[in-house]
């Protein structure tokens, strides 16, 4: 069995991109420039949005923090959203959810200008994503790709079974892997004879947000399985594999933490950098 390193996989893009944004600024002048936005105090979102930050800046980066309070009304919000959309220092937005109540994500994620989207979240975004000439592609399900590629991985032909129909994760990650030539399977908590199909898996992605839900018994030998699941368990990080007894039965597997997670905020970075690219072939 060989464990997929994220943390190691996501050093090597991060480093690639101190590089190229280097080469960048010696061109230009200007640097990629990242503006996060968070409502209210949920402290696990503030930590995303301060971990965020702190990479941004590691990167060479520029990080623009935008909090606002828990009472924000979306009209405040719209018009923040206007003002980054029109400032040419920044060249991704990322709106850190979930929002307060009163406030219609739909409509903020929508507000977002496509080409800042570093998301890949906004409607436009993910109608390239289905076509297949997306420039910005949702973080997790591209740094899936990524994991599967760096192993050396092959994805074409192969059966993917995609636990999950999230639009952050499980249905972008079915595109992508459609967009590679495997042959897809959603699963969901409607579909009936669930064991059945992840046993024909060549590959399991699990982004269901249960702990511990994928057991041995539902994984052949010699499946890679990629494990998206980030679940607190008696303070522990779980993902929504049993990894111990899984682990030993298959050929590649993700852990939890270290596995995707790593991943999603380097392709946040790298996202950043092609905004900030297209900006300048733009103008």
């Amino acid at each position: 069995m060989v464990l997929i390193d994220g943390k190691k996989v996501s050093a090597e893009v991060r480093s690639s991109l101190v590089e190229e944004a280097k080469q960048l600024k010696e061109k230009t002048g200007r640097v990629p420039g990242l503006a996060t936005v968070l409502v209210g105090d949920d402290p696990a979102s503030a930590v995303y949005v301060r971990n965020k930050n702190k990479i941004c800046r590691e990167l060479g980066f520029q990080s623009f923090e935008q909090k606002l309070s828990a009472d924000t009304s979306e009209a405040k919000l719209l018009q923040l959203i206007k003002e980054l959309n029109s400032n040419n220092d920044i060249h991704g937005i990322l709106v850190q959810l979930p929002l307060p109540s009163q406030i219609d994500s739909e409509k903020i994620l929508q507000a977002i200008n496509p080409y800042k989207d570093v998301d890949g979240f906004h409607p436009i975004n993910v109608g390239k994503l289905v076509v297949g000439n997306a420039l910005l592609t949702p973080c997790t399900p591209t740094g899936i790709i990524k994991l599967l590629d760096y192993y050396e991985i092959e994805i074409s032909g192969k059966h993917a079974v995609v636990l999950g129909r999230s639009n952050i994760v499980g249905k972008p990650v079915s595109m992508l892997l459609l967009q590679r030539n495997a042959t897809i399977t959603i699963c969901h908590s409607r579909t009936k004879n669930l064991e059945e199909i992840t046993r024909s898996a060549d590959i399991l992605v699990a982004a269901i947000g249960k702990a511990n839900f994928v057991t041995e018994n539902m994984v052949s030998k010699g499946t890679i399985v990629i494990d998206v699941g980030i679940n607190r368990v008696d303070g522990k990080l779980t993902g929504d594999v049993n990894f111990e007894p899984v682990s030993k039965k298959v050929s590649y597997i993700t852990p939890v933490p270290g596995g995707v997670g790593p991943m999603t905020i380097a392709l946040l970075m790298e996202n950043t950098l092609k905004a900030f690219k297209e900006f300048i072939d733009l103008n």
